[in-house]
């Protein structure tokens, strides 16, 4: 999407030249161009984050995990008791509408339900319509030379919601916890940002889950401790680490035991899977990516080229 920018000797407001075609972008039921694609400034998703949304990657024309991420983000805005205005067939169909619309071989796809146009007040219930929007394009979230070299990281300050507090598998358009991190990161000269919760437990990065690896067995955090269950999470627990020969065990971690284990890899829609060598002072796998984690990243990249799985 072009982003305004302010001049530095006006307060007019300009629009970036573009540098690609103008996108299409699925909006309540209609393909519009990115310019005309606009909610109202009375829509709940804006006012208060309420609603939720989804990114999914799309590979040779194939769209990874859809009907994965399509259930998820229905679960999400039943938990928080939002009814879309199109059920989960039309979704399917809009988007692979919207890819096509934007000539799209690989790329990506943001979904969103908001809560829709209502009032200054934060009553969901007084919004009549839930707002729908698709955008497909290109992504590139981390530098290329990060997934042959690794990618360094810090451990945050600022602690995860507490599961008590807000349910980590509702993917909401607030992410303004996760946005405090990041700023953390950013600040530390970094892109990701491991956090923790309140008991002292690894949860995940700011947009990423996090696996550790010891004398060759593969960790990962469960969901129980505060973190959203990834669609890339679950592939690499199901099929990519078993497909390896390193089967996954979730349970409980301490950062203690990610600063001293062999290898470190992070997973995600945008981020695929990513090697990490180095959280904050500590130098992991002699500052590369390990080899357990090459070879996971290797078959990840086996399957979304030869047939990407859209279940």
């Amino acid at each position: 999407m072009a982003h305004s920018t302010v001049s530095e000797t006006s307060s007019t407001i300009t629009e970036p030249k573009r540098t690609k075609p103008m996108l299409k972008i699925w909006l309540d039921g209609q393909l519009v161009d990115e310019d005309q694609a606009k909610v109202s400034v009375f829509d709940h998703g804006l006012l208060y984050g309420d609603g939720v949304f989804e990114g999914i990657r799309i590979y040779n024309h194939r769209i990874l995990k859809l009907h994965s991420h399509l259930e998820r983000w229905y679960r999400s805005a039943e938990k928080i008791r939002l009814t879309p205005a199109y059920n989960i067939d039309e979704m399917d169909k809009a988007m692979r509408e919207t890819v096509k619309a934007n000539n799209l071989r690989d790329g990506y796809i943001r979904s969103l339900f908001t809560r829709g146009y209502g009032d200054l007040g934060l009553n969901p219930f007084i919004c009549p319509t839930a707002g729908t929007i698709i955008i497909a394009d290109s992504i590139q979230l981390y530098p290329p030379e990060l997934y042959e070299t690794g990618i360094p990281v810090v451990v945050a300050d600022r602690p995860r919601l507490p599961v008590q507090c807000l349910d980590p598998s509702v993917k909401s358009l607030n992410y303004l916890n996760n946005i405090m991190a990041k700023i953390e990161a950013i600040e530390a000269g970094v892109l990701e940002a491991i956090m923790l919760n309140i008991e002292g437990n690894v949860t995940e990065c700011t947009g990423d889950n996090l696996f550790m690896i010891t004398d060759g067995k593969i960790y990962t955090p469960p969901v129980s401790d505060g973190l959203l269950g990834g669609i890339t999470r679950q592939w690499v627990i199901d099929e990519i680490g078993p497909d390896c020969g390193h089967p996954v065990e979730e349970r409980h971690i301490k950062i203690d035991e990610v600063l001293n284990a062999d290898e470190v890899f992070l997973t995600g829609t945008g981020a695929e899977i990513i090697g990490v060598n180095k959280i904050d002072d500590r130098v992991l796998s002699d500052g590369k990516v390990g080899p357990i984690s090459s070879k996971l990243i290797a078959r990840f990249k086996e399957r979304v080229a030869e047939n990407a799985p859209e279940d």
